[in-house]
């Protein structure tokens, strides 16, 4: 009798494990981000900026391990070398198959909805006969998130995710108009930092939200987050 529990008890975690971990990884493809901060001076929004966040997505989320991340930025290369294959001049021991190209079953938008930084300026530092000023700065950024279902068109799930940084910098600054999201002096600055930050957020909150679907835990931490935010963000409202 015990053999035969413990044995039921063995397939059911068995079953179990199976249904939660054995399904397939949510295929999902990432849009270029767009911007709704109005009169920003100190960031000039352009092509490069929206696509250097679509690409930090793209890798954030391919590093969690927990989707098929679809490339949709070079599609035509790979329709390219399909055609190519299909022309019949390449060889039959290298040709690509066709029909093979997978739809993605979410699209990933984000947009950019809150963008500020601050400096101060702070000490004099001397360096062979040279005075530099140091600064310190803030850099605050929100970006709103939206997973679009491509079967409905449905937006199955939103969500506004902050973070913020800040340090300490000797010389002029970091000139905003000319950022490169990309480059290395960028990546350690305090704008540099809380932009990562965002974008690793979301890519958390995504693995969270739509590959951990029978984890609802790991969403409390969301939760609290998105009602602390919204709680400071009515306070920051004054209405007479």
């Amino acid at each position: 009798m015990k053999k035969k529990v413990l044995l039921f008890m063995l397939v059911a975690i068995f079953a179990l494990a199976t249904l939660t971990y054995g399904q397939e990884k949510p295929r999902i493809g990432v849009l270029r981000f767009t911007n709704t901060v109005a009169g920003t001076s100190f960031w000039a929004w352009n092509n490069k900026v929206a696509t250097d966040l679509q690409d930090m997505l793209i890798s954030e989320l391919y590093s969690t391990k927990a989707f098929h991340v679809l490339e949709r930025k070079e599609i035509s290369a790979v329709l390219s070398e399909q055609d190519l294959s299909a022309s019949g001049r390449v060889s039959k021991s290298t040709l690509v198959k066709m029909g093979k190209i997978k739809g993605a079953k979410y699209l990933i938008a984000g947009t950019v909805s809150a963008f500020e930084m601050s400096q101060k300026s702070g000490g004099k530092v001397r360096f062979k006969g040279l005075k530099l000023g140091g600064k310190k700065s803030k850099a605050y950024i929100a970006v709103d998130v939206k997973v679009i279902d491509t079967e409905t068109g449905e937006i199955i799930d939103a969500r506004t995710i902050e973070a913020k940084a800040k340090g300490s910098a000797i010389g002029s600054g970091l000139s905003l108009r000319n950022f490169d999201i990309g480059g290395s002096h960028a990546k350690k600055t305090p704008v540099g930092k809380a932009i990562r930050a965002c974008i690793v957020y979301i890519s958390e909150y995504l693995e969270c939200s739509l590959a951990k679907i029978h984890h609802p835990k790991c969403m409390k931490r969301w939760d609290r987050m998105d009602e602390k935010r919204r709680e400071k963000t009515k306070k920051s409202i004054s209405l007479d």
